[in-house]
């Protein structure tokens, strides 16, 4: 029995070249509903760009956790600043899931709703295990290096002990949650083959408290960056510039939030 490889290839290929013409034609001229054009470009450039900042800054230290401690008593400045810009992209990063799932719903619906959800819950375990990162880091300053390494090899062990916890048990989709939503992206036509494998290699990015950049780090931004700028950059070419009143009101805005961070209360 005799199999056409080549004949079966090219269907393939027309068949994904179709799906991405009917995806891109469906959202021809259609503006994210919610939260809008002008939040999703910045949440698909800014979030993988945080992200991978953080990650090229923290690169030089051993990524496991008593380094990472040690790093930071050396170079508190240079290692809060990682961790914060690792963080703040994963904080930005959900607008840029939801719009994405939102294009992936127009041809593949339960894809995109599976996917944005199992993504976007991840999204809140790593940021609970930042502010393990931020406590962990704050109490080396008052308790000393020492402390905390005890302090965070029992919380690993505790960890690991707990039979149930929430954090604990949404893990999972801060890892296959990008390899549904990348799934979803190819068989709607969102994302071009490329393009939703490296999305899919976020599911390689390391999981836990004071874990730094591993070799495979860079490999699962990277597809991040490659998967969601261009996006982000066709969102703004697609549309209009805001208007003065919006500028103005940016500036207003952040002018108050800037004001109320120095002069508010602490705590």
């Amino acid at each position: 029995m005799r199999i056409d490889l080549g004949g079966r290839i090219t269907r393939w290929r027309q068949a994904a070249a179709d799906r991405q013409a009917a995806n891109t034609a469906a959202n021809l001229g259609r503006q994210p509903p919610f939260p809008g054009r002008w939040v999703s470009a910045v949440s698909l450039i800014g979030g993988p760009a945080l992200i991978m900042t953080g990650t090229i800054l923290r690169s030089p230290f051993y990524y496991f956790v008593p380094y990472q401690l040690v790093a930071y008593t050396q170079h508190p400045t240079l290692i809060t600043a990682a961790y914060v810009c690792f963080a703040a992209g994963f904080i930005l990063l959900w607008p840029a899931v939801m719009t994405l799932a939102q294009r992936i719903a127009v041809t593949s619906p339960l894809w995109g709703l599976w996917g944005g959800c199992l993504v976007i819950v991840g999204l809140f375990t790593r940021t609970f295990q930042f502010g393990t990162d931020h406590l962990a880091f704050h109490l080396t300053d008052s308790l000393g290096l020492q402390t905390m390494l005890n302090g965070i090899d029992g919380y690993y062990t505790a960890w690991r002990d707990t039979v149930w916890h929430p954090f604990r048990a949404i893990s999972g989709p801060a890892f296959f949650g990008w390899v549904v939503l990348a799934v979803g992206a190819y068989r709607s036509g969102a994302l071009g083959l490329g393009r939703s494998i490296a999305l899919g290699l976020m599911s390689a990015l390391a999981l836990g408290t004071l874990k730094g950049t591993e070799p495979q780090s860079f490999i699962a931004v990277g597809g991040l960056c490659l998967a969601f700028i261009p996006l982000g950059i066709s969102l703004l070419r697609g549309g209009p510039p805001p208007t003065r009143r919006a500028m103005v009101w940016i500036v207003v805005l952040i002018a108050v939030h800037v004001l109320m961070t120095a002069f508010g209360p602490r705590g």
